[in-house]
């Protein structure tokens, strides 16, 4: 089992993710896309039948999917980015936007942080919420499921931003933004590199929960499989006044607030 190098947590730190190259097996990959064809009205060998640009699917329990996502380095790499004992093991594996090969743009590539916690209306997901001490979402995770080119949709990830965000919700206290008053904010913000979550099946992104990342059309040949689910934590994260120190997912928020 490999330890996250000190150069790696750095980077997750400074730049908002890590990638980690074989944190499953391409078995457990490919037993995760049988299930997932089945749920999906389309044949993988006739391209005639791929229709829609994206299919959404959500949270699977079965076997393939706990398994992606509970392998020893992952979990290693959890503590150490999250702390031991502070993160709660995923039990399922979702959501999949399964994308197509397709000339038509669906219409969903903006740029966005994933929201964290519910607000009045938990069943409108655009009303959850996200604030300054990332309360409940411990990271966002991209399990790539099948090979990830950059022309097979690969997602989009704003180098840094993690921390302009942690910057935006400071102003707004412990209720936070809904996703939808972050994702009108991100407009405001300078211009970042931009990286291509491109990896072979297997690969994992570990990424700061306030990560502005987007989506693309598939300009390649072959259906993108990519789940991406949250960590949640265990115990509630601080910012401020902890007598234990920071992990690196409270560090960075604290470095982007004293910038």
């Amino acid at each position: 089992m490999q330890d996250l190098t000190k150069d790696q947590i750095e980077q997750f730190i400074r730049d908002g993710f890590v990638r980690i190259d074989h944190a499953f097996s391409s078995e457990i990959a490919r037993a995760v896309r049988t299930i997932l064809w089945r749920e999906i009205d389309a044949d993988p060998a006739n391209p005639a039948t791929w229709t829609q640009p994206v299919v959404r699917l959500g949270m699977y329990s079965q076997e393939p999917f706990v398994q992606a996502a509970n392998t020893d380095v992952l979990h290693r790499a959890f503590d150490q980015l999250v702390g031991p004992g502070r993160w709660l093991p995923c039990r399922s594996m979702g959501t999949f936007p399964v994308r197509f090969p397709s000339e038509e743009d669906p219409g969903d590539g903006g740029w966005h942080v994933d929201a964290s916690f519910p607000g009045d209306d938990p069943a409108n997901y655009f009303a959850w919420r996200v604030n300054v001490r990332s309360k409940a979402r411990a990271l966002l995770l991209l399990f790539l499921f099948s090979d990830v080119g950059e022309h097979d949709a690969p997602t989009r990830i704003r180098v840094g931003s993690h921390r302009d965000v942690a910057r935006l919700l400071k102003p707004a206290g412990e209720p936070g933004l809904s996703f939808l008053e972050l994702a009108q904010k991100l407009a405001e913000l300078s211009e970042r590199s931009e990286q291509l979550a491109t990896g072979a099946a297997g690969t994992v992104y570990l990424c700061h929960p306030f990560l502005v990342h987007a989506a693309q059309p598939h300009h390649g040949t072959e259906p993108r499989f990519l789940a991406q689910p949250p960590l949640l934590f265990k115990e509630e994260p601080a910012i401020e006044g902890s007598t234990g120190g920071y992990s690196p997912v409270e560090e960075a928020i604290r470095q982007a607030l004293e910038e």
